[in-house]
């Protein structure tokens, strides 16, 4: 299993696995919409030896206006 680590957005930090066929962009269901992340560079650890592959993943858009006040308490 690969991960994928996330940069930017609201996931920034999140480190989730990738399903196989995932190679490029990774889609991710957040609040009513969805976020849509990039990969950002070559895939790394594709060893037997060297711990799980992994690939950065870049934010790129979200199909949802991100609203983290939608109820207005923290005004």
């Amino acid at each position: 299993m690969a991960l994928a680590r996330l940069s930017g957005g609201p996931l920034d930090g999140q480190v989730l696995p990738l399903e196989d066929g995932v190679d490029d962009s990774l889609i991710v269901p957040y609040g009513e919409g969805q976020v849509v992340y990039r990969r950002d560079g070559e895939f790394e650890n594709t060893g037997d030896d060297d711990g799980p592959t992994q690939a950065r993943f870049r934010y790129i858009e979200a199909t949802e206006p991100i609203d983290p006040n939608p109820d207005g308490r923290d005004d």
